[in-house]
Parts: structure tokens; sequence; C-alpha cells
């Protein structure tokens, strides 16, 4: 029992973090002017269907419309998916379904329609949200999937009898046409335990359609758990030897929650007494600040660095000041297999999603490059979303994909800075000094008047009065017209304005 959860709540927002083994690798943050929706079950309407591409737009009531695939479109129940993937359940709507032989979808749908749907990945960027009308319920060790007649197991429950047991056991409790997902925490509980989950969540569906009949579209019709009880439905096990909030509200919310679902875990909360502020007392807002970072140092002296980009994100290893003790070859291995935990760390942390391309420092040997592809998969077996890693090819690059759900931290703590506009760089003062060169002789050709006044940062303005002086002069000279220099301390360096000298 080595994890620590931390869970702090302030006004403004509410911050958790997960902490395994002293690392912190799960940091999940919920603001009040800007709550996730993903889980929330919506009655929408639908506003376009794009036959060329198989989805529709479905208006859900919260300014951008929602994005619906056709393999998301719920049909016939007799035509529901019936090869749905055992998953971990951690994100029962992104199971994988069977592709089925369906009409196309805009036999299933008309604009106009209202259709119950439920928002699987919040909206990121451009992006508006996805959804899906295949609705899933999670409950504390049960996922309840209305929609779907079908019963899974998690994957990461791996003994079979163990599987066998909880597989046969909710089949019988479950009525006609309920599917349901068996989630990682029920492994070893009792028959009690998952038959008063499975009822909750029936009500819960019952509930639910209740409100969707007296419904109008667009309109919200279940919001899912906050943050803090969502984490504390998701993480708790007995991994979790300490859960700790700060605030003494939250703590009661917690506390009868625990009381209510999961009475067995009462032990490991606490309430935070201690003077320091809460995430210091714990070093996490020191981490934070250095999952912002670009380069991610390695314990050895190697260090990552990370680019995320619009597509995809890129992970470069170094090897930095790490030198080894007997080869290249060992000191690269070395470096890779402690490279492989950092990035699965990071990953988890930064919260990173989509195309993931590792440049690993080059092996010669099969054999290592096997051995630190094995060691990444191992790595990332913690992490609940899911994953495919390739074979590590011949240039030392892997491939990998990851779910993406919501944004990264990095979007969700940073936004794109104003000067550089995302482009991480800068013009240097001589490039700018040489474009305003240009454009003075561009402007000279339509300005009329004895003279120009251009107005720049101050570090260009020093460097037209001193080392590209005689570029300036040798301007003045060639049209005629005499040229000043301004320098204005709020300009960006490659801010610049040029203006006609007015005539006294």
């Amino acid at each position: 029992m080595n994890d620590l959860l931390l869970i702090n709540t302030e006004g403004y927002e509410k911050r958790v973090a997960l902490v395994e083994n002293g690392v912190l690798v799960e940091f999940h943050i919920e603001r009040e002017s800007d709550r996730g929706i993903v889980g929330n079950v919506y009655k929408g309407r639908v506003v376009r269907v794009l036959p060329g591409m198989q989805a529709a737009f479905v208006d859900i009531g919260i300014g951008k419309a929602a994005f619906l695939y056709a393999d998301d479109v719920m049909g016939d129940p007799e035509a529901s998916p019936t090869d749905l993937a055992e998953d971990d359940a951690e994100e029962p709507q992104e199971m994988e379904r069977a592709v089925l032989q369906r009409p196309p979808i805009e036999e299933r749908l008309r604009e106009g329609e209202e259709i119950l749907v439920q928002v699987a990945k919040d909206p990121i960027g451009t992006k508006g949200a996805r959804i899906t009308s295949y609705i899933s319920l999670p409950g504390r060790h049960l996922v309840l999937m209305p929609t779907v007649d079908h019963v899974g197991v998690s994957r990461r429950i791996t003994d079979e009898d163990e599987r066998q047991r909880l597989r046969d056991l909710v089949e019988s409790m479950r009525p006609e046409g309920a599917g349901f997902i068996v989630r990682t925490v029920a492994e070893g509980k009792s028959d009690d335990s998952l038959r008063s989950d499975m009822e909750f969540l029936l009500k819960l569906w019952q509930d639910i359609e209740e409100r969707s009949s007296d419904a109008r579209a667009p309109s919200l019709i279940y919001s899912d758990l906050d943050l803090t009880l969502r984490i504390v439905r998701d993480l708790v096990s007995s991994q979790v030897g300490r859960l700790v909030v700060d605030s003494v509200d939250e703590y009661q919310r917690v506390s009868e929650f625990i009381a209510t679902f999961m009475p067995r875990y009462a032990k490991v909360l606490e309430l935070y007494s201690g003077d320091e502020p809460f995430f210091d007392a714990f070093g996490i807002e020191h981490e934070i600040d250095r999952a912002m970072e670009r380069k991610a140092w390695l314990k050895s002296g190697g260090y990552l660095v990370i680019d995320q980009c619009e597509a995809l994100t890129a992970v470069d290893v170094n090897t930095g000041r790490y030198v080894g003790r007997r080869n290249l070859e060992d000191t690269i291995t070395r470096t890779n297999l402690e490279a492989v935990r950092e990035v699965a760390t990071q990953l988890r942390l930064r919260n990173i999603g989509g195309i993931i391309i590792i440049d690993f420092i080059d092996m010669e040997l099969e054999a290592n490059r096997q051995k630190v592809w094995r060691a990444l998969n191992e790595a990332l077996a913690s992490d609940r979303a899911k994953f495919n890693v390739l074979p590590i090819s011949e240039l030392g690059l892997v491939e990998m994909t990851r779910q993406r759900v919501r944004e990264s931290l990095n979007h969700q703590l940073a936004e794109t800075c104003p000067h550089c506009e995302g482009k991480a760089v800068i013009k240097t003062g001589q490039t700018v000094c040489y474009e305003v060169l240009r454009e003075i002789g561009r402007q000279a050709a339509v300005l009329s008047g004895p003279g120009l006044t251009v107005c720049v940062h101050p570090e260009v303005a020093d460097l037209l009065a001193d080392a590209e002086r005689e570029h300036l002069a040798r301007l003045e000279r060639r049209l005629a017209k005499e040229l000043s220099v301004e320098a204005r301390p709020k300009f960006h360096v490659e801010q610049f304005e040029i203006h006609v000298n007015v005539v006294k």
C-alpha cells in the first residue's frame, strides 16, 4: 500500500494528485468555470448529418455542436455490438466495438431528430465533444451498459477462475438485455457487493429514462460525479495507503461517500491539519511546475525533451551528463531503460494522448532493443488509459498511441504565447533590423513626405543606431529621405511601425 491520494479543494478549483512509490504520476484539475463533461448524458438534437464522413453533429446545449461517429450510433437492440472487448472498464465509453454491417448513418439519423447521448471526450482545442449513443454508467464495481446485451470482465483481472466466477455471478443477477462490465476493483468481492452496485446502477438508469422522456432537446439529463467523488470511486483501492483531504467540507463529503459505497476503505481517509500549504507539504507544487517544462531530467544525468504538436507528441531521449562505466552500447541501453520509466510517468502525469513518437538513443544490438521495448510495455501497464506500442524501428524510434479523453496538462494550465504565437522562437534583433530596412524601401515608394520615422523595440533601435547604422544611412541616401528611429519599450521585438514625418 504505497499509493498516496491527495485532494486539494479551494473555492475556485479542485486538484487531485496520485503519488505512487513517492512519484507523482497523475494530476487532475477541475475548475468551477470549466468543469469537464465526460460521462454526462444529454438529450440532443441532430443538426447535421455528414454522409461523406459517416458522422453527425448534435446540439447538446453546450454551445459547440458535439461530434457523433457512425459506429457510435445505436441501431436496433438486435443489431447491437456483440463482440465488446473485455476492457479495463476505467473508460467504458471507449470500448472497442466490432465493425458491423449496418446501414449508412444517413439512413439511421435525420436532421432534427432527438437522441440520447453520452459524452465520451471533452471538447479539445477547436474540436467539439465526442459523443456516443451507447450509454455506460460506472459504479464502484460494475459498469452498466443498458443498450448492450453483454457481460465482460476487466483485462486486469488475470486469474481465470476469478474471471469466470465474476462473469457467472453477474450473468445470474443481471436483468435480460442489460450489459455489464466487471471493473478491476471487483476482484475478490462478494455477491452482496456486486448486487448492491447493480441495483444502484439499474435505478440510476431508470431515473435517466424517466427524465429523458419528459425533457426537451437539447438538455442535460444526468451529470457524472464531480472530480473529488469520481476520483475516490475510480482510484481508491487496496493499493492506496492514504487518502488525504485538506477541506473539512470535502472531507465530510468523501467520508459519507466511502461509508456508503466502500466502507472497508474508511481507515485510509485523513483530514490534513498542517500549517504549511497542502500541496507544498507533500512536494506536489514543485512537481507540477516541472511537468510544465519541456525537459524532464533522469536521475543518471540524462534527460527527455518533450514537444507537444497539434497532431502528435515527440519524446527525445538524450544521455546528457551520463557517460557510463563500460562501453557505449551499455551506456546507451542503461539510459534508454531509465528513460522508459520516466516516459511512462510523464505521459500519465501530463495526460498526453494521441500519436506519440519516442526517439530512443540508437542501439546496435537487437537484444537491447527488445529489452527496452519490453520495459516500456511493462512501465505502461499501470496506465489506466489505453495504449498501443509498436516495436522499436531500426532508427531507434517507437511509435505508440495513448487514449486521449481530456486536454493535456499543458493545455489545461497554459496557453499559446501571444508573442511567438506558439512557434517557441522569435526573430533575432538583427533579422528584424533587415526586415525594417526592406519595409522602409517599400513604404517610401507610396508615402510622400520629407522623411520617415520607424518605431521599434529598444533592442532593434540600438542595432539601427550602432551596428546597422551604415545600412540605414545608405538607405537614406538612396531614398533622399530623412530616416529617424524611435524606441518603443512596450513593443515586442518583432513589432515595428513606420510613420511619415509631419512638416511643421
